[in-house]
């Protein structure tokens, strides 16, 4: 017989945004009954979450600091002209970590696993073997919405995990070699030493095209490592992924098709950087609003987590202008000369745009001087021509 589960808060989907806000409520408001929806057997799916000290603020690194898997004081970006070490902190989250975490911290009647969703609405969830919750509250973060109401290009990646028979000599992460030859779009390696055997790595391109070649992708990390005179002994993880970095689009329509009038969290909510398609600080910032807040009814929810999303999308058109650029503008196989340059400019201030934070005089200082792209292009690209 299909039953009816009553509860506080039920969150649907249990990647990063859903966990971070079931966490974050754990932690500040623990009578709470709080319920993870999630399709899987696990927490979190198969990913590797990274992230730049800048990107989660001194207040809510409470959030994310039992989750931490990896971490190093500084990383790397390498460029055919230029090549630098920032002496900035970086951190990985492995999706293992995750679950972990999540099943130490919330008691057991909190997750749901393996039941699919058939609706979710304001206050109320349908499983498809008939359950029903009803909460006080429910926040959808399931995932994208139509992003074909998004203009859009794409980074998409193959990412995985060596493990080594000698140990390799890299004390830090590459979080951009792009001395690889450039390949459908702007390609580049990320490297993350986990340990001294341990080696992830992941080819990614910014692309015009989502379509991902997954056995490509797997050949040239191989080749990649080869080159690097890394010993394999076996690939021990891979995963795999296409991210959408926006140059436009109708935020209100996305906001909808994802379910109007229904709280929304992580990518579903468009709460994800416009450049680089990275969710997780965003994640941080919504668990810790959520967490603070007084009302936490369907109406309260979804006017809390909509305003929120809809004054991050205004605020981030520079980015969204820069997308264009770099899209429309730049020849693909010219497109790292963007990168180029950027990494040429103050730490501090590349820190604030992977944060998505970027000051008045940061826009200024990334848009001065001559451009890499032709002006012309760069001109006609922004106006829409």
């Amino acid at each position: 017989m299909p039953s009816t589960i009553t509860c506080d808060l039920a969150i649907v989907g249990g990647g990063l945004a859903g966990s971070l806000i079931a966490l974050a409520l754990a932690k500040k408001r623990p009578g709470l009954d709080v319920r993870i929806i999630e399709s899987a057997g696990t927490i979190g799916g198969n990913h590797i979450w990274s992230f730049f000290a800048a990107d989660v603020s001194a207040e809510d690194r409470w959030i994310v600091a039992p989750l931490i898997s990896h971490g190093w004081t500084a990383y790397d970006v390498a460029f055919p002209a230029h090549a630098r070490t920032f002496r900035m902190g970086y951190y990985s989250i492995e999706s293992s970590r995750l679950d972990q975490v999540i099943r130490t911290e919330l008691p057991e009647k909190a997750l749901l696993m393996r039941r699919k969703v058939l609706a979710a609405g304001p206050r109320a969830v349908v499983l498809a073997d008939g359950d029903r919750i009803e909460a006080r509250g429910v926040i959808d973060a399931r995932g994208p919405g139509d992003l074909g109401l998004l203009d859009l290009g794409w980074q998409k990646f193959v990412g995985r995990e060596y493990r080594l028979s000698e140990p390799h000599d890299d004390p830090r992460p590459m979080v951009m070699d792009a001395t690889v030859p450039q390949s459908d779009g702007y390609r580049f390696v990320y490297c993350l030493p986990f340990a001294a055997t341990r080696m992830f790595v992941e080819d990614t391109y910014y692309s015009d095209s989502p379509e991902l070649d997954v056995a490509a992708l797997r050949d040239r990390s191989d080749a990649y490592v080869a080159a690097r005179g890394w010993q394999v002994e076996r690939v021990a993880h891979e995963e795999a992924g296409v991210l959408p970095v926006v140059m436009g689009g109708d935020f209100e329509a996305y906001w909808q098709s994802g379910g109007n009038k229904t709280a929304k969290a992580g990518m579903r909510a468009g709460l994800f950087h416009p450049t680089t398609g990275y969710s997780l600080p965003d994640a941080v910032r919504t668990a810790a609003l959520i967490a603070e807040a007084d009302d936490l009814s369907g109406k309260g929810l979804h006017d809390l987590t909509h305003g929120f999303a809809r004054r991050l999308w205004k605020r981030r058109g520079f980015y969204r202008m820069l997308d264009t650029m770099l899209f429309k503008a730049a020849e693909p196989d010219e497109r790292y000369r963007i990168l180029e340059r950027f990494y040429r400019l103050d730490p501090r201030l590349i820190g604030r745009f992977y944060a998505g934070r970027s000051t008045m005089l940061d826009k200024l200082r990334v848009l001065t001087g001559k451009p890499p792209v032709p002006l012309g292009r760069a001109v006609a690209a922004i106006r829409g021509k």
